[in-house]
């Protein structure tokens, strides 16, 4: 019998998407063998209040307002309940590893209390397997005394930003409105550091249509990361992302220039989105929820212990990503029945008729499952930025092959 509070949750999304909350039958899918996989990354809301004022974000300027009832801070009660759910589902599935991503908000705002959570966390789970701690910041609150916490525990540390300086800081502003770029790049020195090297994650950087990717590229690669990752704005089918000049492609052509620069350099950081096409084309798995079929097995903890899907989706429409589920009383697995998180597990027969009978379906995946949202009929669409997708994934496909058939040209005797 399904618990009152999840029935609510999903009787509100069937009025909200038609698919996956009324259509998607999951019976035929089980009988020919299909089974979901146990999740492995967890993303745990530590603080719920942000110190920046970031235009885009998808918390705060959204259509989920949720964050205003939600504990500022995770109580005791609820970050003890989820470090022993973590042991039970690492235990039940015999899990060789799990990543947890203590987030926000903004997660540094806890002070030394984060380093506290981290030293929980490893007390607890790294016995039972490879535990992966990182935390996801603005950067802003990095000094030395919250390093030393962080390194103490095998932190690994993922910093926002958003290319140039004036890029930057034209979005990712104090509540006063000020930027933060001088103040990250402060950080980002910190992180460079050769005792801080280990715990320096990577960077994460929204694209933004307007910029310069050329520009933004070198910005960031002059901070010497492991890893970029570019993200599509969040936007969807009935908030459709922001197109100058009526352009066709305009993300697309932005991250054709970024990989062309990225592809020219002659020692690159790793750049997740572009090598996941490049994998895919190859018959690869990507590594995230952009782009490709691989099942997603990430949830969110809120402060106030609900279990929730992928926070992104709040750009949808308010409660886009409740499950009714909490984890004081659930267990992880339970997410596992909740039909937005099987719709993101099953890969080909999550896509809609035009989607799976596209060519580069297998390395689009559909794009971003939080992308193709459209208002009553639900995620079963193509993404808003089917074109800008077609337009990477062919640029890279013709450079690779191009590649590929130079190398294995004959040379003549």
């Amino acid at each position: 019998m399904i618990p009152a509070a999840v029935a609510t949750v999903r009787a509100e999304q069937r009025e909200r998407a038609a698919w996956p909350y009324r259509e998607l039958d999951v019976t035929p899918l089980r009988g020919a063998g299909w089974r979901p996989v146990p999740v492995r990354d967890v993303i745990v809301k530590v603080h719920q209040r942000c110190n920046l004022a970031c235009t885009y974000c998808y918390v705060y300027q959204h259509e989920d307002q949720s964050w205003h009832d939600r504990p500022a801070v995770m109580p005791a009660e609820i970050w003890q309940a989820t470090v022993d759910k973590l042991r039970q589902h690492v235990r039940q599935h015999r899990m060789p590893a799990l990543r947890v991503i203590l987030h926000g908000g903004e997660p540094l705002l806890l002070g030394a209390r984060l380093g506290e959570l981290a030293s929980d966390l490893r007390t607890a789970l790294d016995a039972e397997c490879d535990l992966q701690i990182g935390v996801q910041t603005n950067g802003v609150l990095l000094g030395a005394k919250m390093m030393a916490h962080l390194r103490a525990h095998r932190v690994k540390v993922g910093v926002s930003v958003d290319g140039t300086k004036a890029d930057h800081d034209a979005q990712r502003v104090t509540h006063a409105g000020r930027g933060t770029f001088d103040r990250v790049a402060t950080a980002l020195d910190l992180l460079r550091q050769e005792e801080n090297r280990a715990n320096y994650g990577g960077l994460l950087c929204t694209v933004s249509a307007t910029t310069d990717p050329v520009a933004t590229y070198r910005t960031l690669r002059a901070f010497d990361p492991p890893l970029i990752n570019f993200l599509l704005p969040h936007a969807n089918w009935e908030h459709p992302p922001p197109r100058p000049d009526d352009r066709a492609t305009p993300y697309g052509d932005w991250l054709v220039e970024a990989f062309e620069c990225w592809y020219a350099d002659p020692e690159p950081p790793r750049i997740q989105f572009f090598e996941d096409v490049i994998v895919l084309l190859l018959g690869g798995k990507g590594t995230s929820e952009q782009i490709g079929l691989s099942p997603a097995a990430l949830v969110v903890v809120e402060t106030d212990g609900a279990i929730e899907q992928v926070d992104a989706l709040k750009s949808a429409y308010p409660g886009a990503a409740a499950t009714g589920l909490d984890i004081r009383r659930d267990s992880l697995d339970a997410v596992l029945d909740d039909p937005g998180v099987i719709a993101r597990q099953i890969g080909l027969a999550a896509l809609g008729d035009e989607c799976s009978s596209c060519p580069i379906r297998r390395v689009c995946g559909g794009g971003h499952y939080v992308h193709r949202y459209r208002a009553g009929a639900g995620f079963r669409n193509p993404s808003v930025y089917c074109a800008d997708l077609t337009r990477i994934i062919d640029h890279i496909r013709g450079r690779i092959t191009a590649d590929i058939a130079h190398l294995t040209r004959k040379v003549p005797a």
